[in-house]
């Protein structure tokens, strides 16, 4: 292992009497609090000259800091080069479209072949650690065959900033679906918990007790008569997931979802054969993540994101309009 990096940081004046886990991470800049907290635990900070195992003592003006930064662990999933679709990249993070089909993080069934095995051999060395590890930081996830824009956080301060503006929803999420018939009304928001399906747990549903707030809004778009419509979802709360469990609730679910869909819709009669059977054999959920706007972690800069649905889901839709 490579010898690590050690920062050393003379405390100024206007250091005084701030925490040192704060003023440590602040002064650095690539690295979170929380994260040089726990090498002050681990004996990783010395001050001037002698460690340290406080990490909330108070900074001293004119004290020599100085912490050590463990070389980052490879990451256990191996690099792989597999074609990403880069839409922006710096050091901090970058923005991809994902590929209908592309796992995300590997898992009993898929080991390899993941969007994270791409991402540890096409970012290589500018990885710089992620809880003392050189891997990227899934900040949001899009289901296998849910396509559409991702953020990738490439360091540990990244991932933790992107973490919280998800988490406080302070940025612009909107998703392509196309679902079976047509909701009424055209405009509105479902609410409903999700947890665990009491009669199968291999799959989501709203529950009364036991699951998490969720709300999605939607908008009809376009439609295809009363057989199938082309909505806009932005979520309030909660994953890209519950999309899918929310208009299965409603009674609309999702063209082609392998999960939620138990049945032939009694919409797809309305439909002509030949595009009735294009939409019953569609081999996905239609769903598609088309924008994605946040604050840059680092820059404060407005980033805004958007892209078109790739072509299975733009030639069902297509051949669904025709028929309006």
């Amino acid at each position: 292992m490579a010898d690590p990096a050690s920062h050393s940081i003379l405390a100024g004046p206007d250091a005084s009497g701030q925490r040192l886990d704060s003023y440590l991470a602040a002064r650095i800049g690539t690295i979170s609090r929380s994260r040089v907290k726990a090498l002050i635990l681990e004996g990783a900070c010395r001050r001037d000259g002698t460690v340290t195992t406080d990490a909330s003592e108070t900074v001293q003006p004119g004290t020599l800091y100085q912490l050590a930064l463990p070389a980052a662990a490879p990451a256990l999933p191996q690099p792989e080069s597999l074609p990403l679709d880069i839409l922006y990249e710096d050091d901090a993070l970058l923005i991809l479209d994902k590929a209908a089909g592309m796992v995300v993080h590997p898992a009993p069934g898929n080991p390899d072949g993941t969007l994270v095995n791409a991402l540890i051999a096409h970012c290589g060395e500018s990885l710089t650690g992620i809880g003392g590890e050189r891997r990227p930081g899934i900040v949001h996830r899009l289901d296998k065959d849910t396509s559409g824009l991702m953020v990738v956080a490439k360091t540990e301060l990244a991932l933790t900033r992107l973490s919280a503006t998800f988490a406080a929803r302070d940025i612009e999420r909107r998703y392509l679906a196309l679902c079976w018939g047509l909701p009424n009304p055209a405009k509105g928001r479902i609410e409903g918990d999700i947890g665990r399906d009491p009669k199968d747990r291999k799959r989501m549903a709203v529950v009364k007790s036991n699951g998490k707030h969720a709300a999605t809004n939607y908008q009809v778009l376009e439609q295809a008569g009363l057989a199938a419509s082309l909505i806009a979802c932005r979520l309030e709360t909660g994953r890209t997931h519950q999309i899918r469990v929310h208009l299965a609730h409603i009674g609309h679910p999702l063209i082609g979802d392998p999960v939620y869909l138990r049945r032939r819709p009694a919409a797809a009669k309305l439909l002509p054969p030949e595009v009735r059977d294009m939409a019953l054999d569609f081999p996905r959920q239609a769903l598609h993540a088309e924008t994605l706007g946040f604050a840059h972690p680092i820059t404060g800069a407005a980033l805004r994101f958007t892209s078109p649905p790739p072509s299975d889901f733009k030639a069902l839709h297509d051949a669904l309009l025709a028929c309006a």
